[in-house]
């Protein structure tokens, strides 16, 4: 005897990311894995940018002349504001995990602190690079 066929519903499915409308919380969730990315990434650089400077005299002025470029100052402050949003949703996650902002609307309200922080963190850190 064989087992009967389940009919399978024809659905719609839609797989064009950019026409799907994420929840702020959704969106605060992969930039926060993102800029935990660029976190890891950002460590190599700056080991090895600390390395230069810690070689000899010459090497800390190599350095240093490497970090007064433009490009290289808006990586170094593109990586500060990284580092700061990552830390500011570690701690909102810490928060949620500890039973706070769990329902939508507060989860969203802390996406947008969130978000409010760091902005406010990224705009110190223009300041403190350039």
């Amino acid at each position: 005897m064989s087992k009967p066929v389940k009919e399978r519903k024809s659905r719609p499915v839609n797989l064009d990311l950019q026409t799907i409308s994420f929840p702020i919380t959704a969106i605060a969730s992969i930039l926060h894995r993102v800029a935990g990315v660029i976190t890891f990434v950002a460590v190599g650089i700056l080991l090895w940018l600390l390395s230069i400077s810690l070689s000899s005299p010459v090497g800390f002025m190599e350095a240093s002349d490497i970090v007064n470029g433009f490009f290289v100052k808006f990586i170094l402050w593109g990586i500060l504001t990284a580092l700061s949003y990552h830390i500011v949703g570690g701690i909102r996650h810490l928060l949620m995990d500890l039973g706070h902002f769990e329902e939508l609307d507060t989860g969203a309200m802390s996406a947008k602190v969130a978000f409010g922080v760091t902005a406010v963190l990224s705009l110190l850190a223009g300041v403190w690079v350039w």
